[in-house]
């Protein structure tokens, strides 16, 4: 099962506040476990929305809003592709990762995505 593993954005994340080295070692032996077993297949931080852009359709017309945007709690700071064995398997392995935003509440979603034969 393939799980996406969203860390939301913090004040901090949107004002473009880049990671300690601390943090930064951190995370890469974190990362390293997770492909030593075999468990990740993608992830990376992403840049604040001011850098980004949405894109909204209204049946055949499309507009464009450039960042930032206001409501940082919605907004994602990076994320992680899994693949386990179950959903609590994924939450174990989170429960292990470093805090992406040091001295600050953060929060990570985890969402199953879907496989090819979910459409069969």
């Amino acid at each position: 099962m393939r799980f996406m593993v969203i860390v939301k954005a913090t004040k901090d994340s949107e004002a473009g506040v880049m990671p300690g080295r601390e943090l930064i070692e951190s995370m890469g032996r974190y990362n390293q476990q997770l492909i030593d077993a075999g468990v990740l297949k993608d992830g990376a931080g992403l840049r604040s929305s001011a850098k980004g852009a949405r894109v909204y359709i209204s049946g055949e017309t499309r507009s464009v809003v450039d960042g930032p945007f206001a409501e940082t709690k919605e907004l994602i700071s990076g994320y992680w592709i899994f693949d386990v064995a179950s959903k609590e398997e994924a939450v174990e392995w989170v429960k292990r990762a470093p805090n992406p935003h040091p001295g600050a509440d953060t929060h990570i979603e985890i969402r199953q995505m879907f496989e090819e034969a979910d459409f069969q």
